[in-house]
C-alpha cells in the first residue's frame, strides 16, 4: 500500500511543473512553492512538524522520545532538470515520509529526532550552481551566488524576495554544529548496474569527484577546396584526436571521462575549421587516480596539438572532491539489506548528490534503487512497485540499524 501511494504521489508532484506536458520544477519559483506546500502536508499527516527553512528547503521533524538535540536526517531533492523524469530525487523524499509514517502508525519513537528534508535545488537548472539547498544546510553557502541570474535575467537575490524569503537570512538554514547522527539518501541508480545484476537495491560506497574543463584549439581557417591536406592546420581534426585520447586514457586508468560538447568555427560547410571548442568531464571515486588520468590526458593532447601545429588552451570550470560514505553507515546499510533478504552489493555513484554537501556536517549513507535501463533526467525514468516496496523496507531497517549502532 505504501509503495503504491508513494508512486501516486510522485505522479501528483510531476503535475506541478512550469512546462505543460513535461516536468520542470526549478528553484524559487511558484512551482517550487506549491511542491513544498504539498510535501509539507504529507509530512504533517505522517506525524511530523513541517516548515520551510531560510534557503527554501522543506523539512519535517518526527520527534524523539525525549527532548534532545540529536537527529538523523533522511531525504533527497524536490527540484528537477528540464524535461525531467518523476523519480530522480523526489522518490527519496517521499520514501522518507512513508518510512516515518510507518513509525508514527506504530507509535514507534527513537532516542533521536528523525528529520526529513526535501532539498530545494540540487540540479542547478535555474541559476547554474548545483547543490544549493544542501550547501546552505551544510553551512557552505557562497553569497556570490545571489548575483547569479536565470535565463530571464532575474538575479537569485530578487528570486528569494519574490519567493518570500530574505536572502540576508540564508545562514539560518545551516545545520553545521548541530548534533546530527547521519544522513540517509535513497535515489534511483541513474545507471544500469543493478538491472544487469538482477538486484533491486544497492549500497553506495562513494560519490565520484568530478573535474570539468573547457578547451580551445586554434588552427587556421581556409578554403575547403584550395588548401592541400598536408598544409592544413584543422582545429576540428585536432579535436577529434583529442577526443580519442580522452576515451583511451579513461579506459586505461579505469575512470569515466566525457567530451559532451564540441563546436567548430567558423562553422561553414566549405571552410576548414580555424578553431574548435570542447568540454571534458572526468570523474572517479578516487581523486588521486582521476587527477593522474587528467594529467596524462592533458600531456597527450598537448603533444598531439603540437604535432598538428594547433595551439591548445584550457581552463578548469568545476572541481569537486570524491566523498566516501561513512563506514558506520555502510555497515548499517549492509545489515539493512541482509535483514530484507537482499545481497549487500556496494557500488560507486558517478553522479553528484546532496549527500556530497551533507558530508561536511555529518556521516552520509546512500541506497540506490534499480531503474529501467539506467535512464534518468528523462521522462522515461521507470521503477517498479515491487522494488519501491523493498526500498521502503530497507530504508526503515537502516533507521533501526542506525539506532542499534548507538547501543
Amino acid at each position: 500500500m505504501s509503495a503504491a501511494r508513494l508512486l501516486q504521489r510522485c505522479d501528483q508532484l510531476a503535475a506541478i511543473s512550469v512546462t505543460e506536458g513535461a516536468i520542470c520544477r526549478t528553484y524559487l519559483t511558484d512551482e517550487h512553492r506549491r511542491c513544498n506546500q504539498q510535501v509539507m502536508q504529507w509530512m504533517e499527516a505522517a506525524g511530523m512538524h513541517a516548515y520551510t527553512d531560510a534557503a527554501g528547503n522543506c523539512w519535517g521533524r518526527y520527534p524523539g522520545v525525549e527532548d534532545m538535540e540529536q537527529a538523523l536526517v533522511l531525504g533527497s531533492h524536490l527540484d528537477t532538470v528540464r524535461n525531467a523524469g518523476r523519480y530522480d530525487g523526489i522518490l527519496g523524499v517521499l520514501a522518507a515520509i512513508e518510512v516515518v509514517e510507518r513509525f508514527h502508525a506504530r507509535g514507534r519513537r527513537f532516542p533521536f529526532h528523525i528529520d526529513v528534508v526535501g532539498f530545494a535545488d540540487e540540479e542547478g537548472s535555474r541559476f547554474g550552481a548545483t547543490l544549493l539547498g544542501s550547501r546552505a544546510v551544510a553551512g557552505q553557502w557562497d553569497p556570490a551566488w545571489l548575483e547569479l541570474r536565470d535565463a530571464d535575467g532575474i538575479a537569485m537575490a530578487e528570486a528569494f524576495t519574490r519567493f518570500g524569503l530574505d536572502p540576508e537570512q540564508i545562514a539560518q538554514a545551516s545545520r553545521a554544529g548541530n548534533k546530527l547522527l547521519g544522513y540517509w539518501e535513497l535515489h534511483i541508480e541513474q545507471g544500469p548496474v543493478l538491472e544487469q545484476r538482477g538486484l533491486p537495491l544497492g549500497l553506495v560506497s562513494a560519490i565520484a569527484g568530478a573535474r570539468r574543463l573547457q578547451f580551445t584549439l586554434r588552427g587556421r581557417a581556409g578554403h575547403a577546396g584550395t588548401v592541400p591536406m598536408e598544409m592544413r592546420r584543422d582545429a576540428l581534426v585536432a579535436a577529434a584526436g583529442a577526443v580519442q585520447i580522452v576515451d583511451a586514457q579513461a579506459r586505461h586508468f579505469g575512470v569515466v571521462a566525457t567530451v559532451g560538447k564540441i563546436e567548430a568555427r567558423p562553422g561553414s560547410v566549405n571552410v576548414i575549421p580555424g578553431s574548435c571548442h570542447f568540454t571534458l568531464d572526468i570523474r572517479s571515486g578516487d581523486d588521486a587516480l582521476r587527477d593522474r588520468a587528467l594529467e596524462t590526458i592533458l600531456r597527450e593532447i598537448g603533444e598531439h596539438c603540437e604535432c598538428a601545429q594547433v595551439a591548445m588552451e584550457y581552463c578548469e570550470i568545476h572541481g569537486a572532491a570524491a566523498v566516501a560514505c561513512a563506514p558506520s553507515l555502510l555497515d548499517a546499510g549492509r545489515r539493512a539489506l541482509q535483514r530484507c533478504g537482499l545481497e549487500p552489493l556496494s557500488l560507486p555513484s558517478g553522479a553528484g548528490h546532496d549527500a556530497m554537501a551533507m558530508a561536511a556536517v555529518t556521516d552520509i549513507g546512500m541506497f540506490f534503487l534499480r531503474c529501467r535501463e539506467g535512464i534518468s533526467h528523462h521522462p522515461d525514468e521507470s521503477v517498479t512497485t515491487e522494488d519501491v516496496a523493498l526500498a521502503l523496507d530497507v530504508l526503515e531497517a537502516a533507521v533501526t540499524e542506525t539506532e542499534n549502532s548507538m547501543i
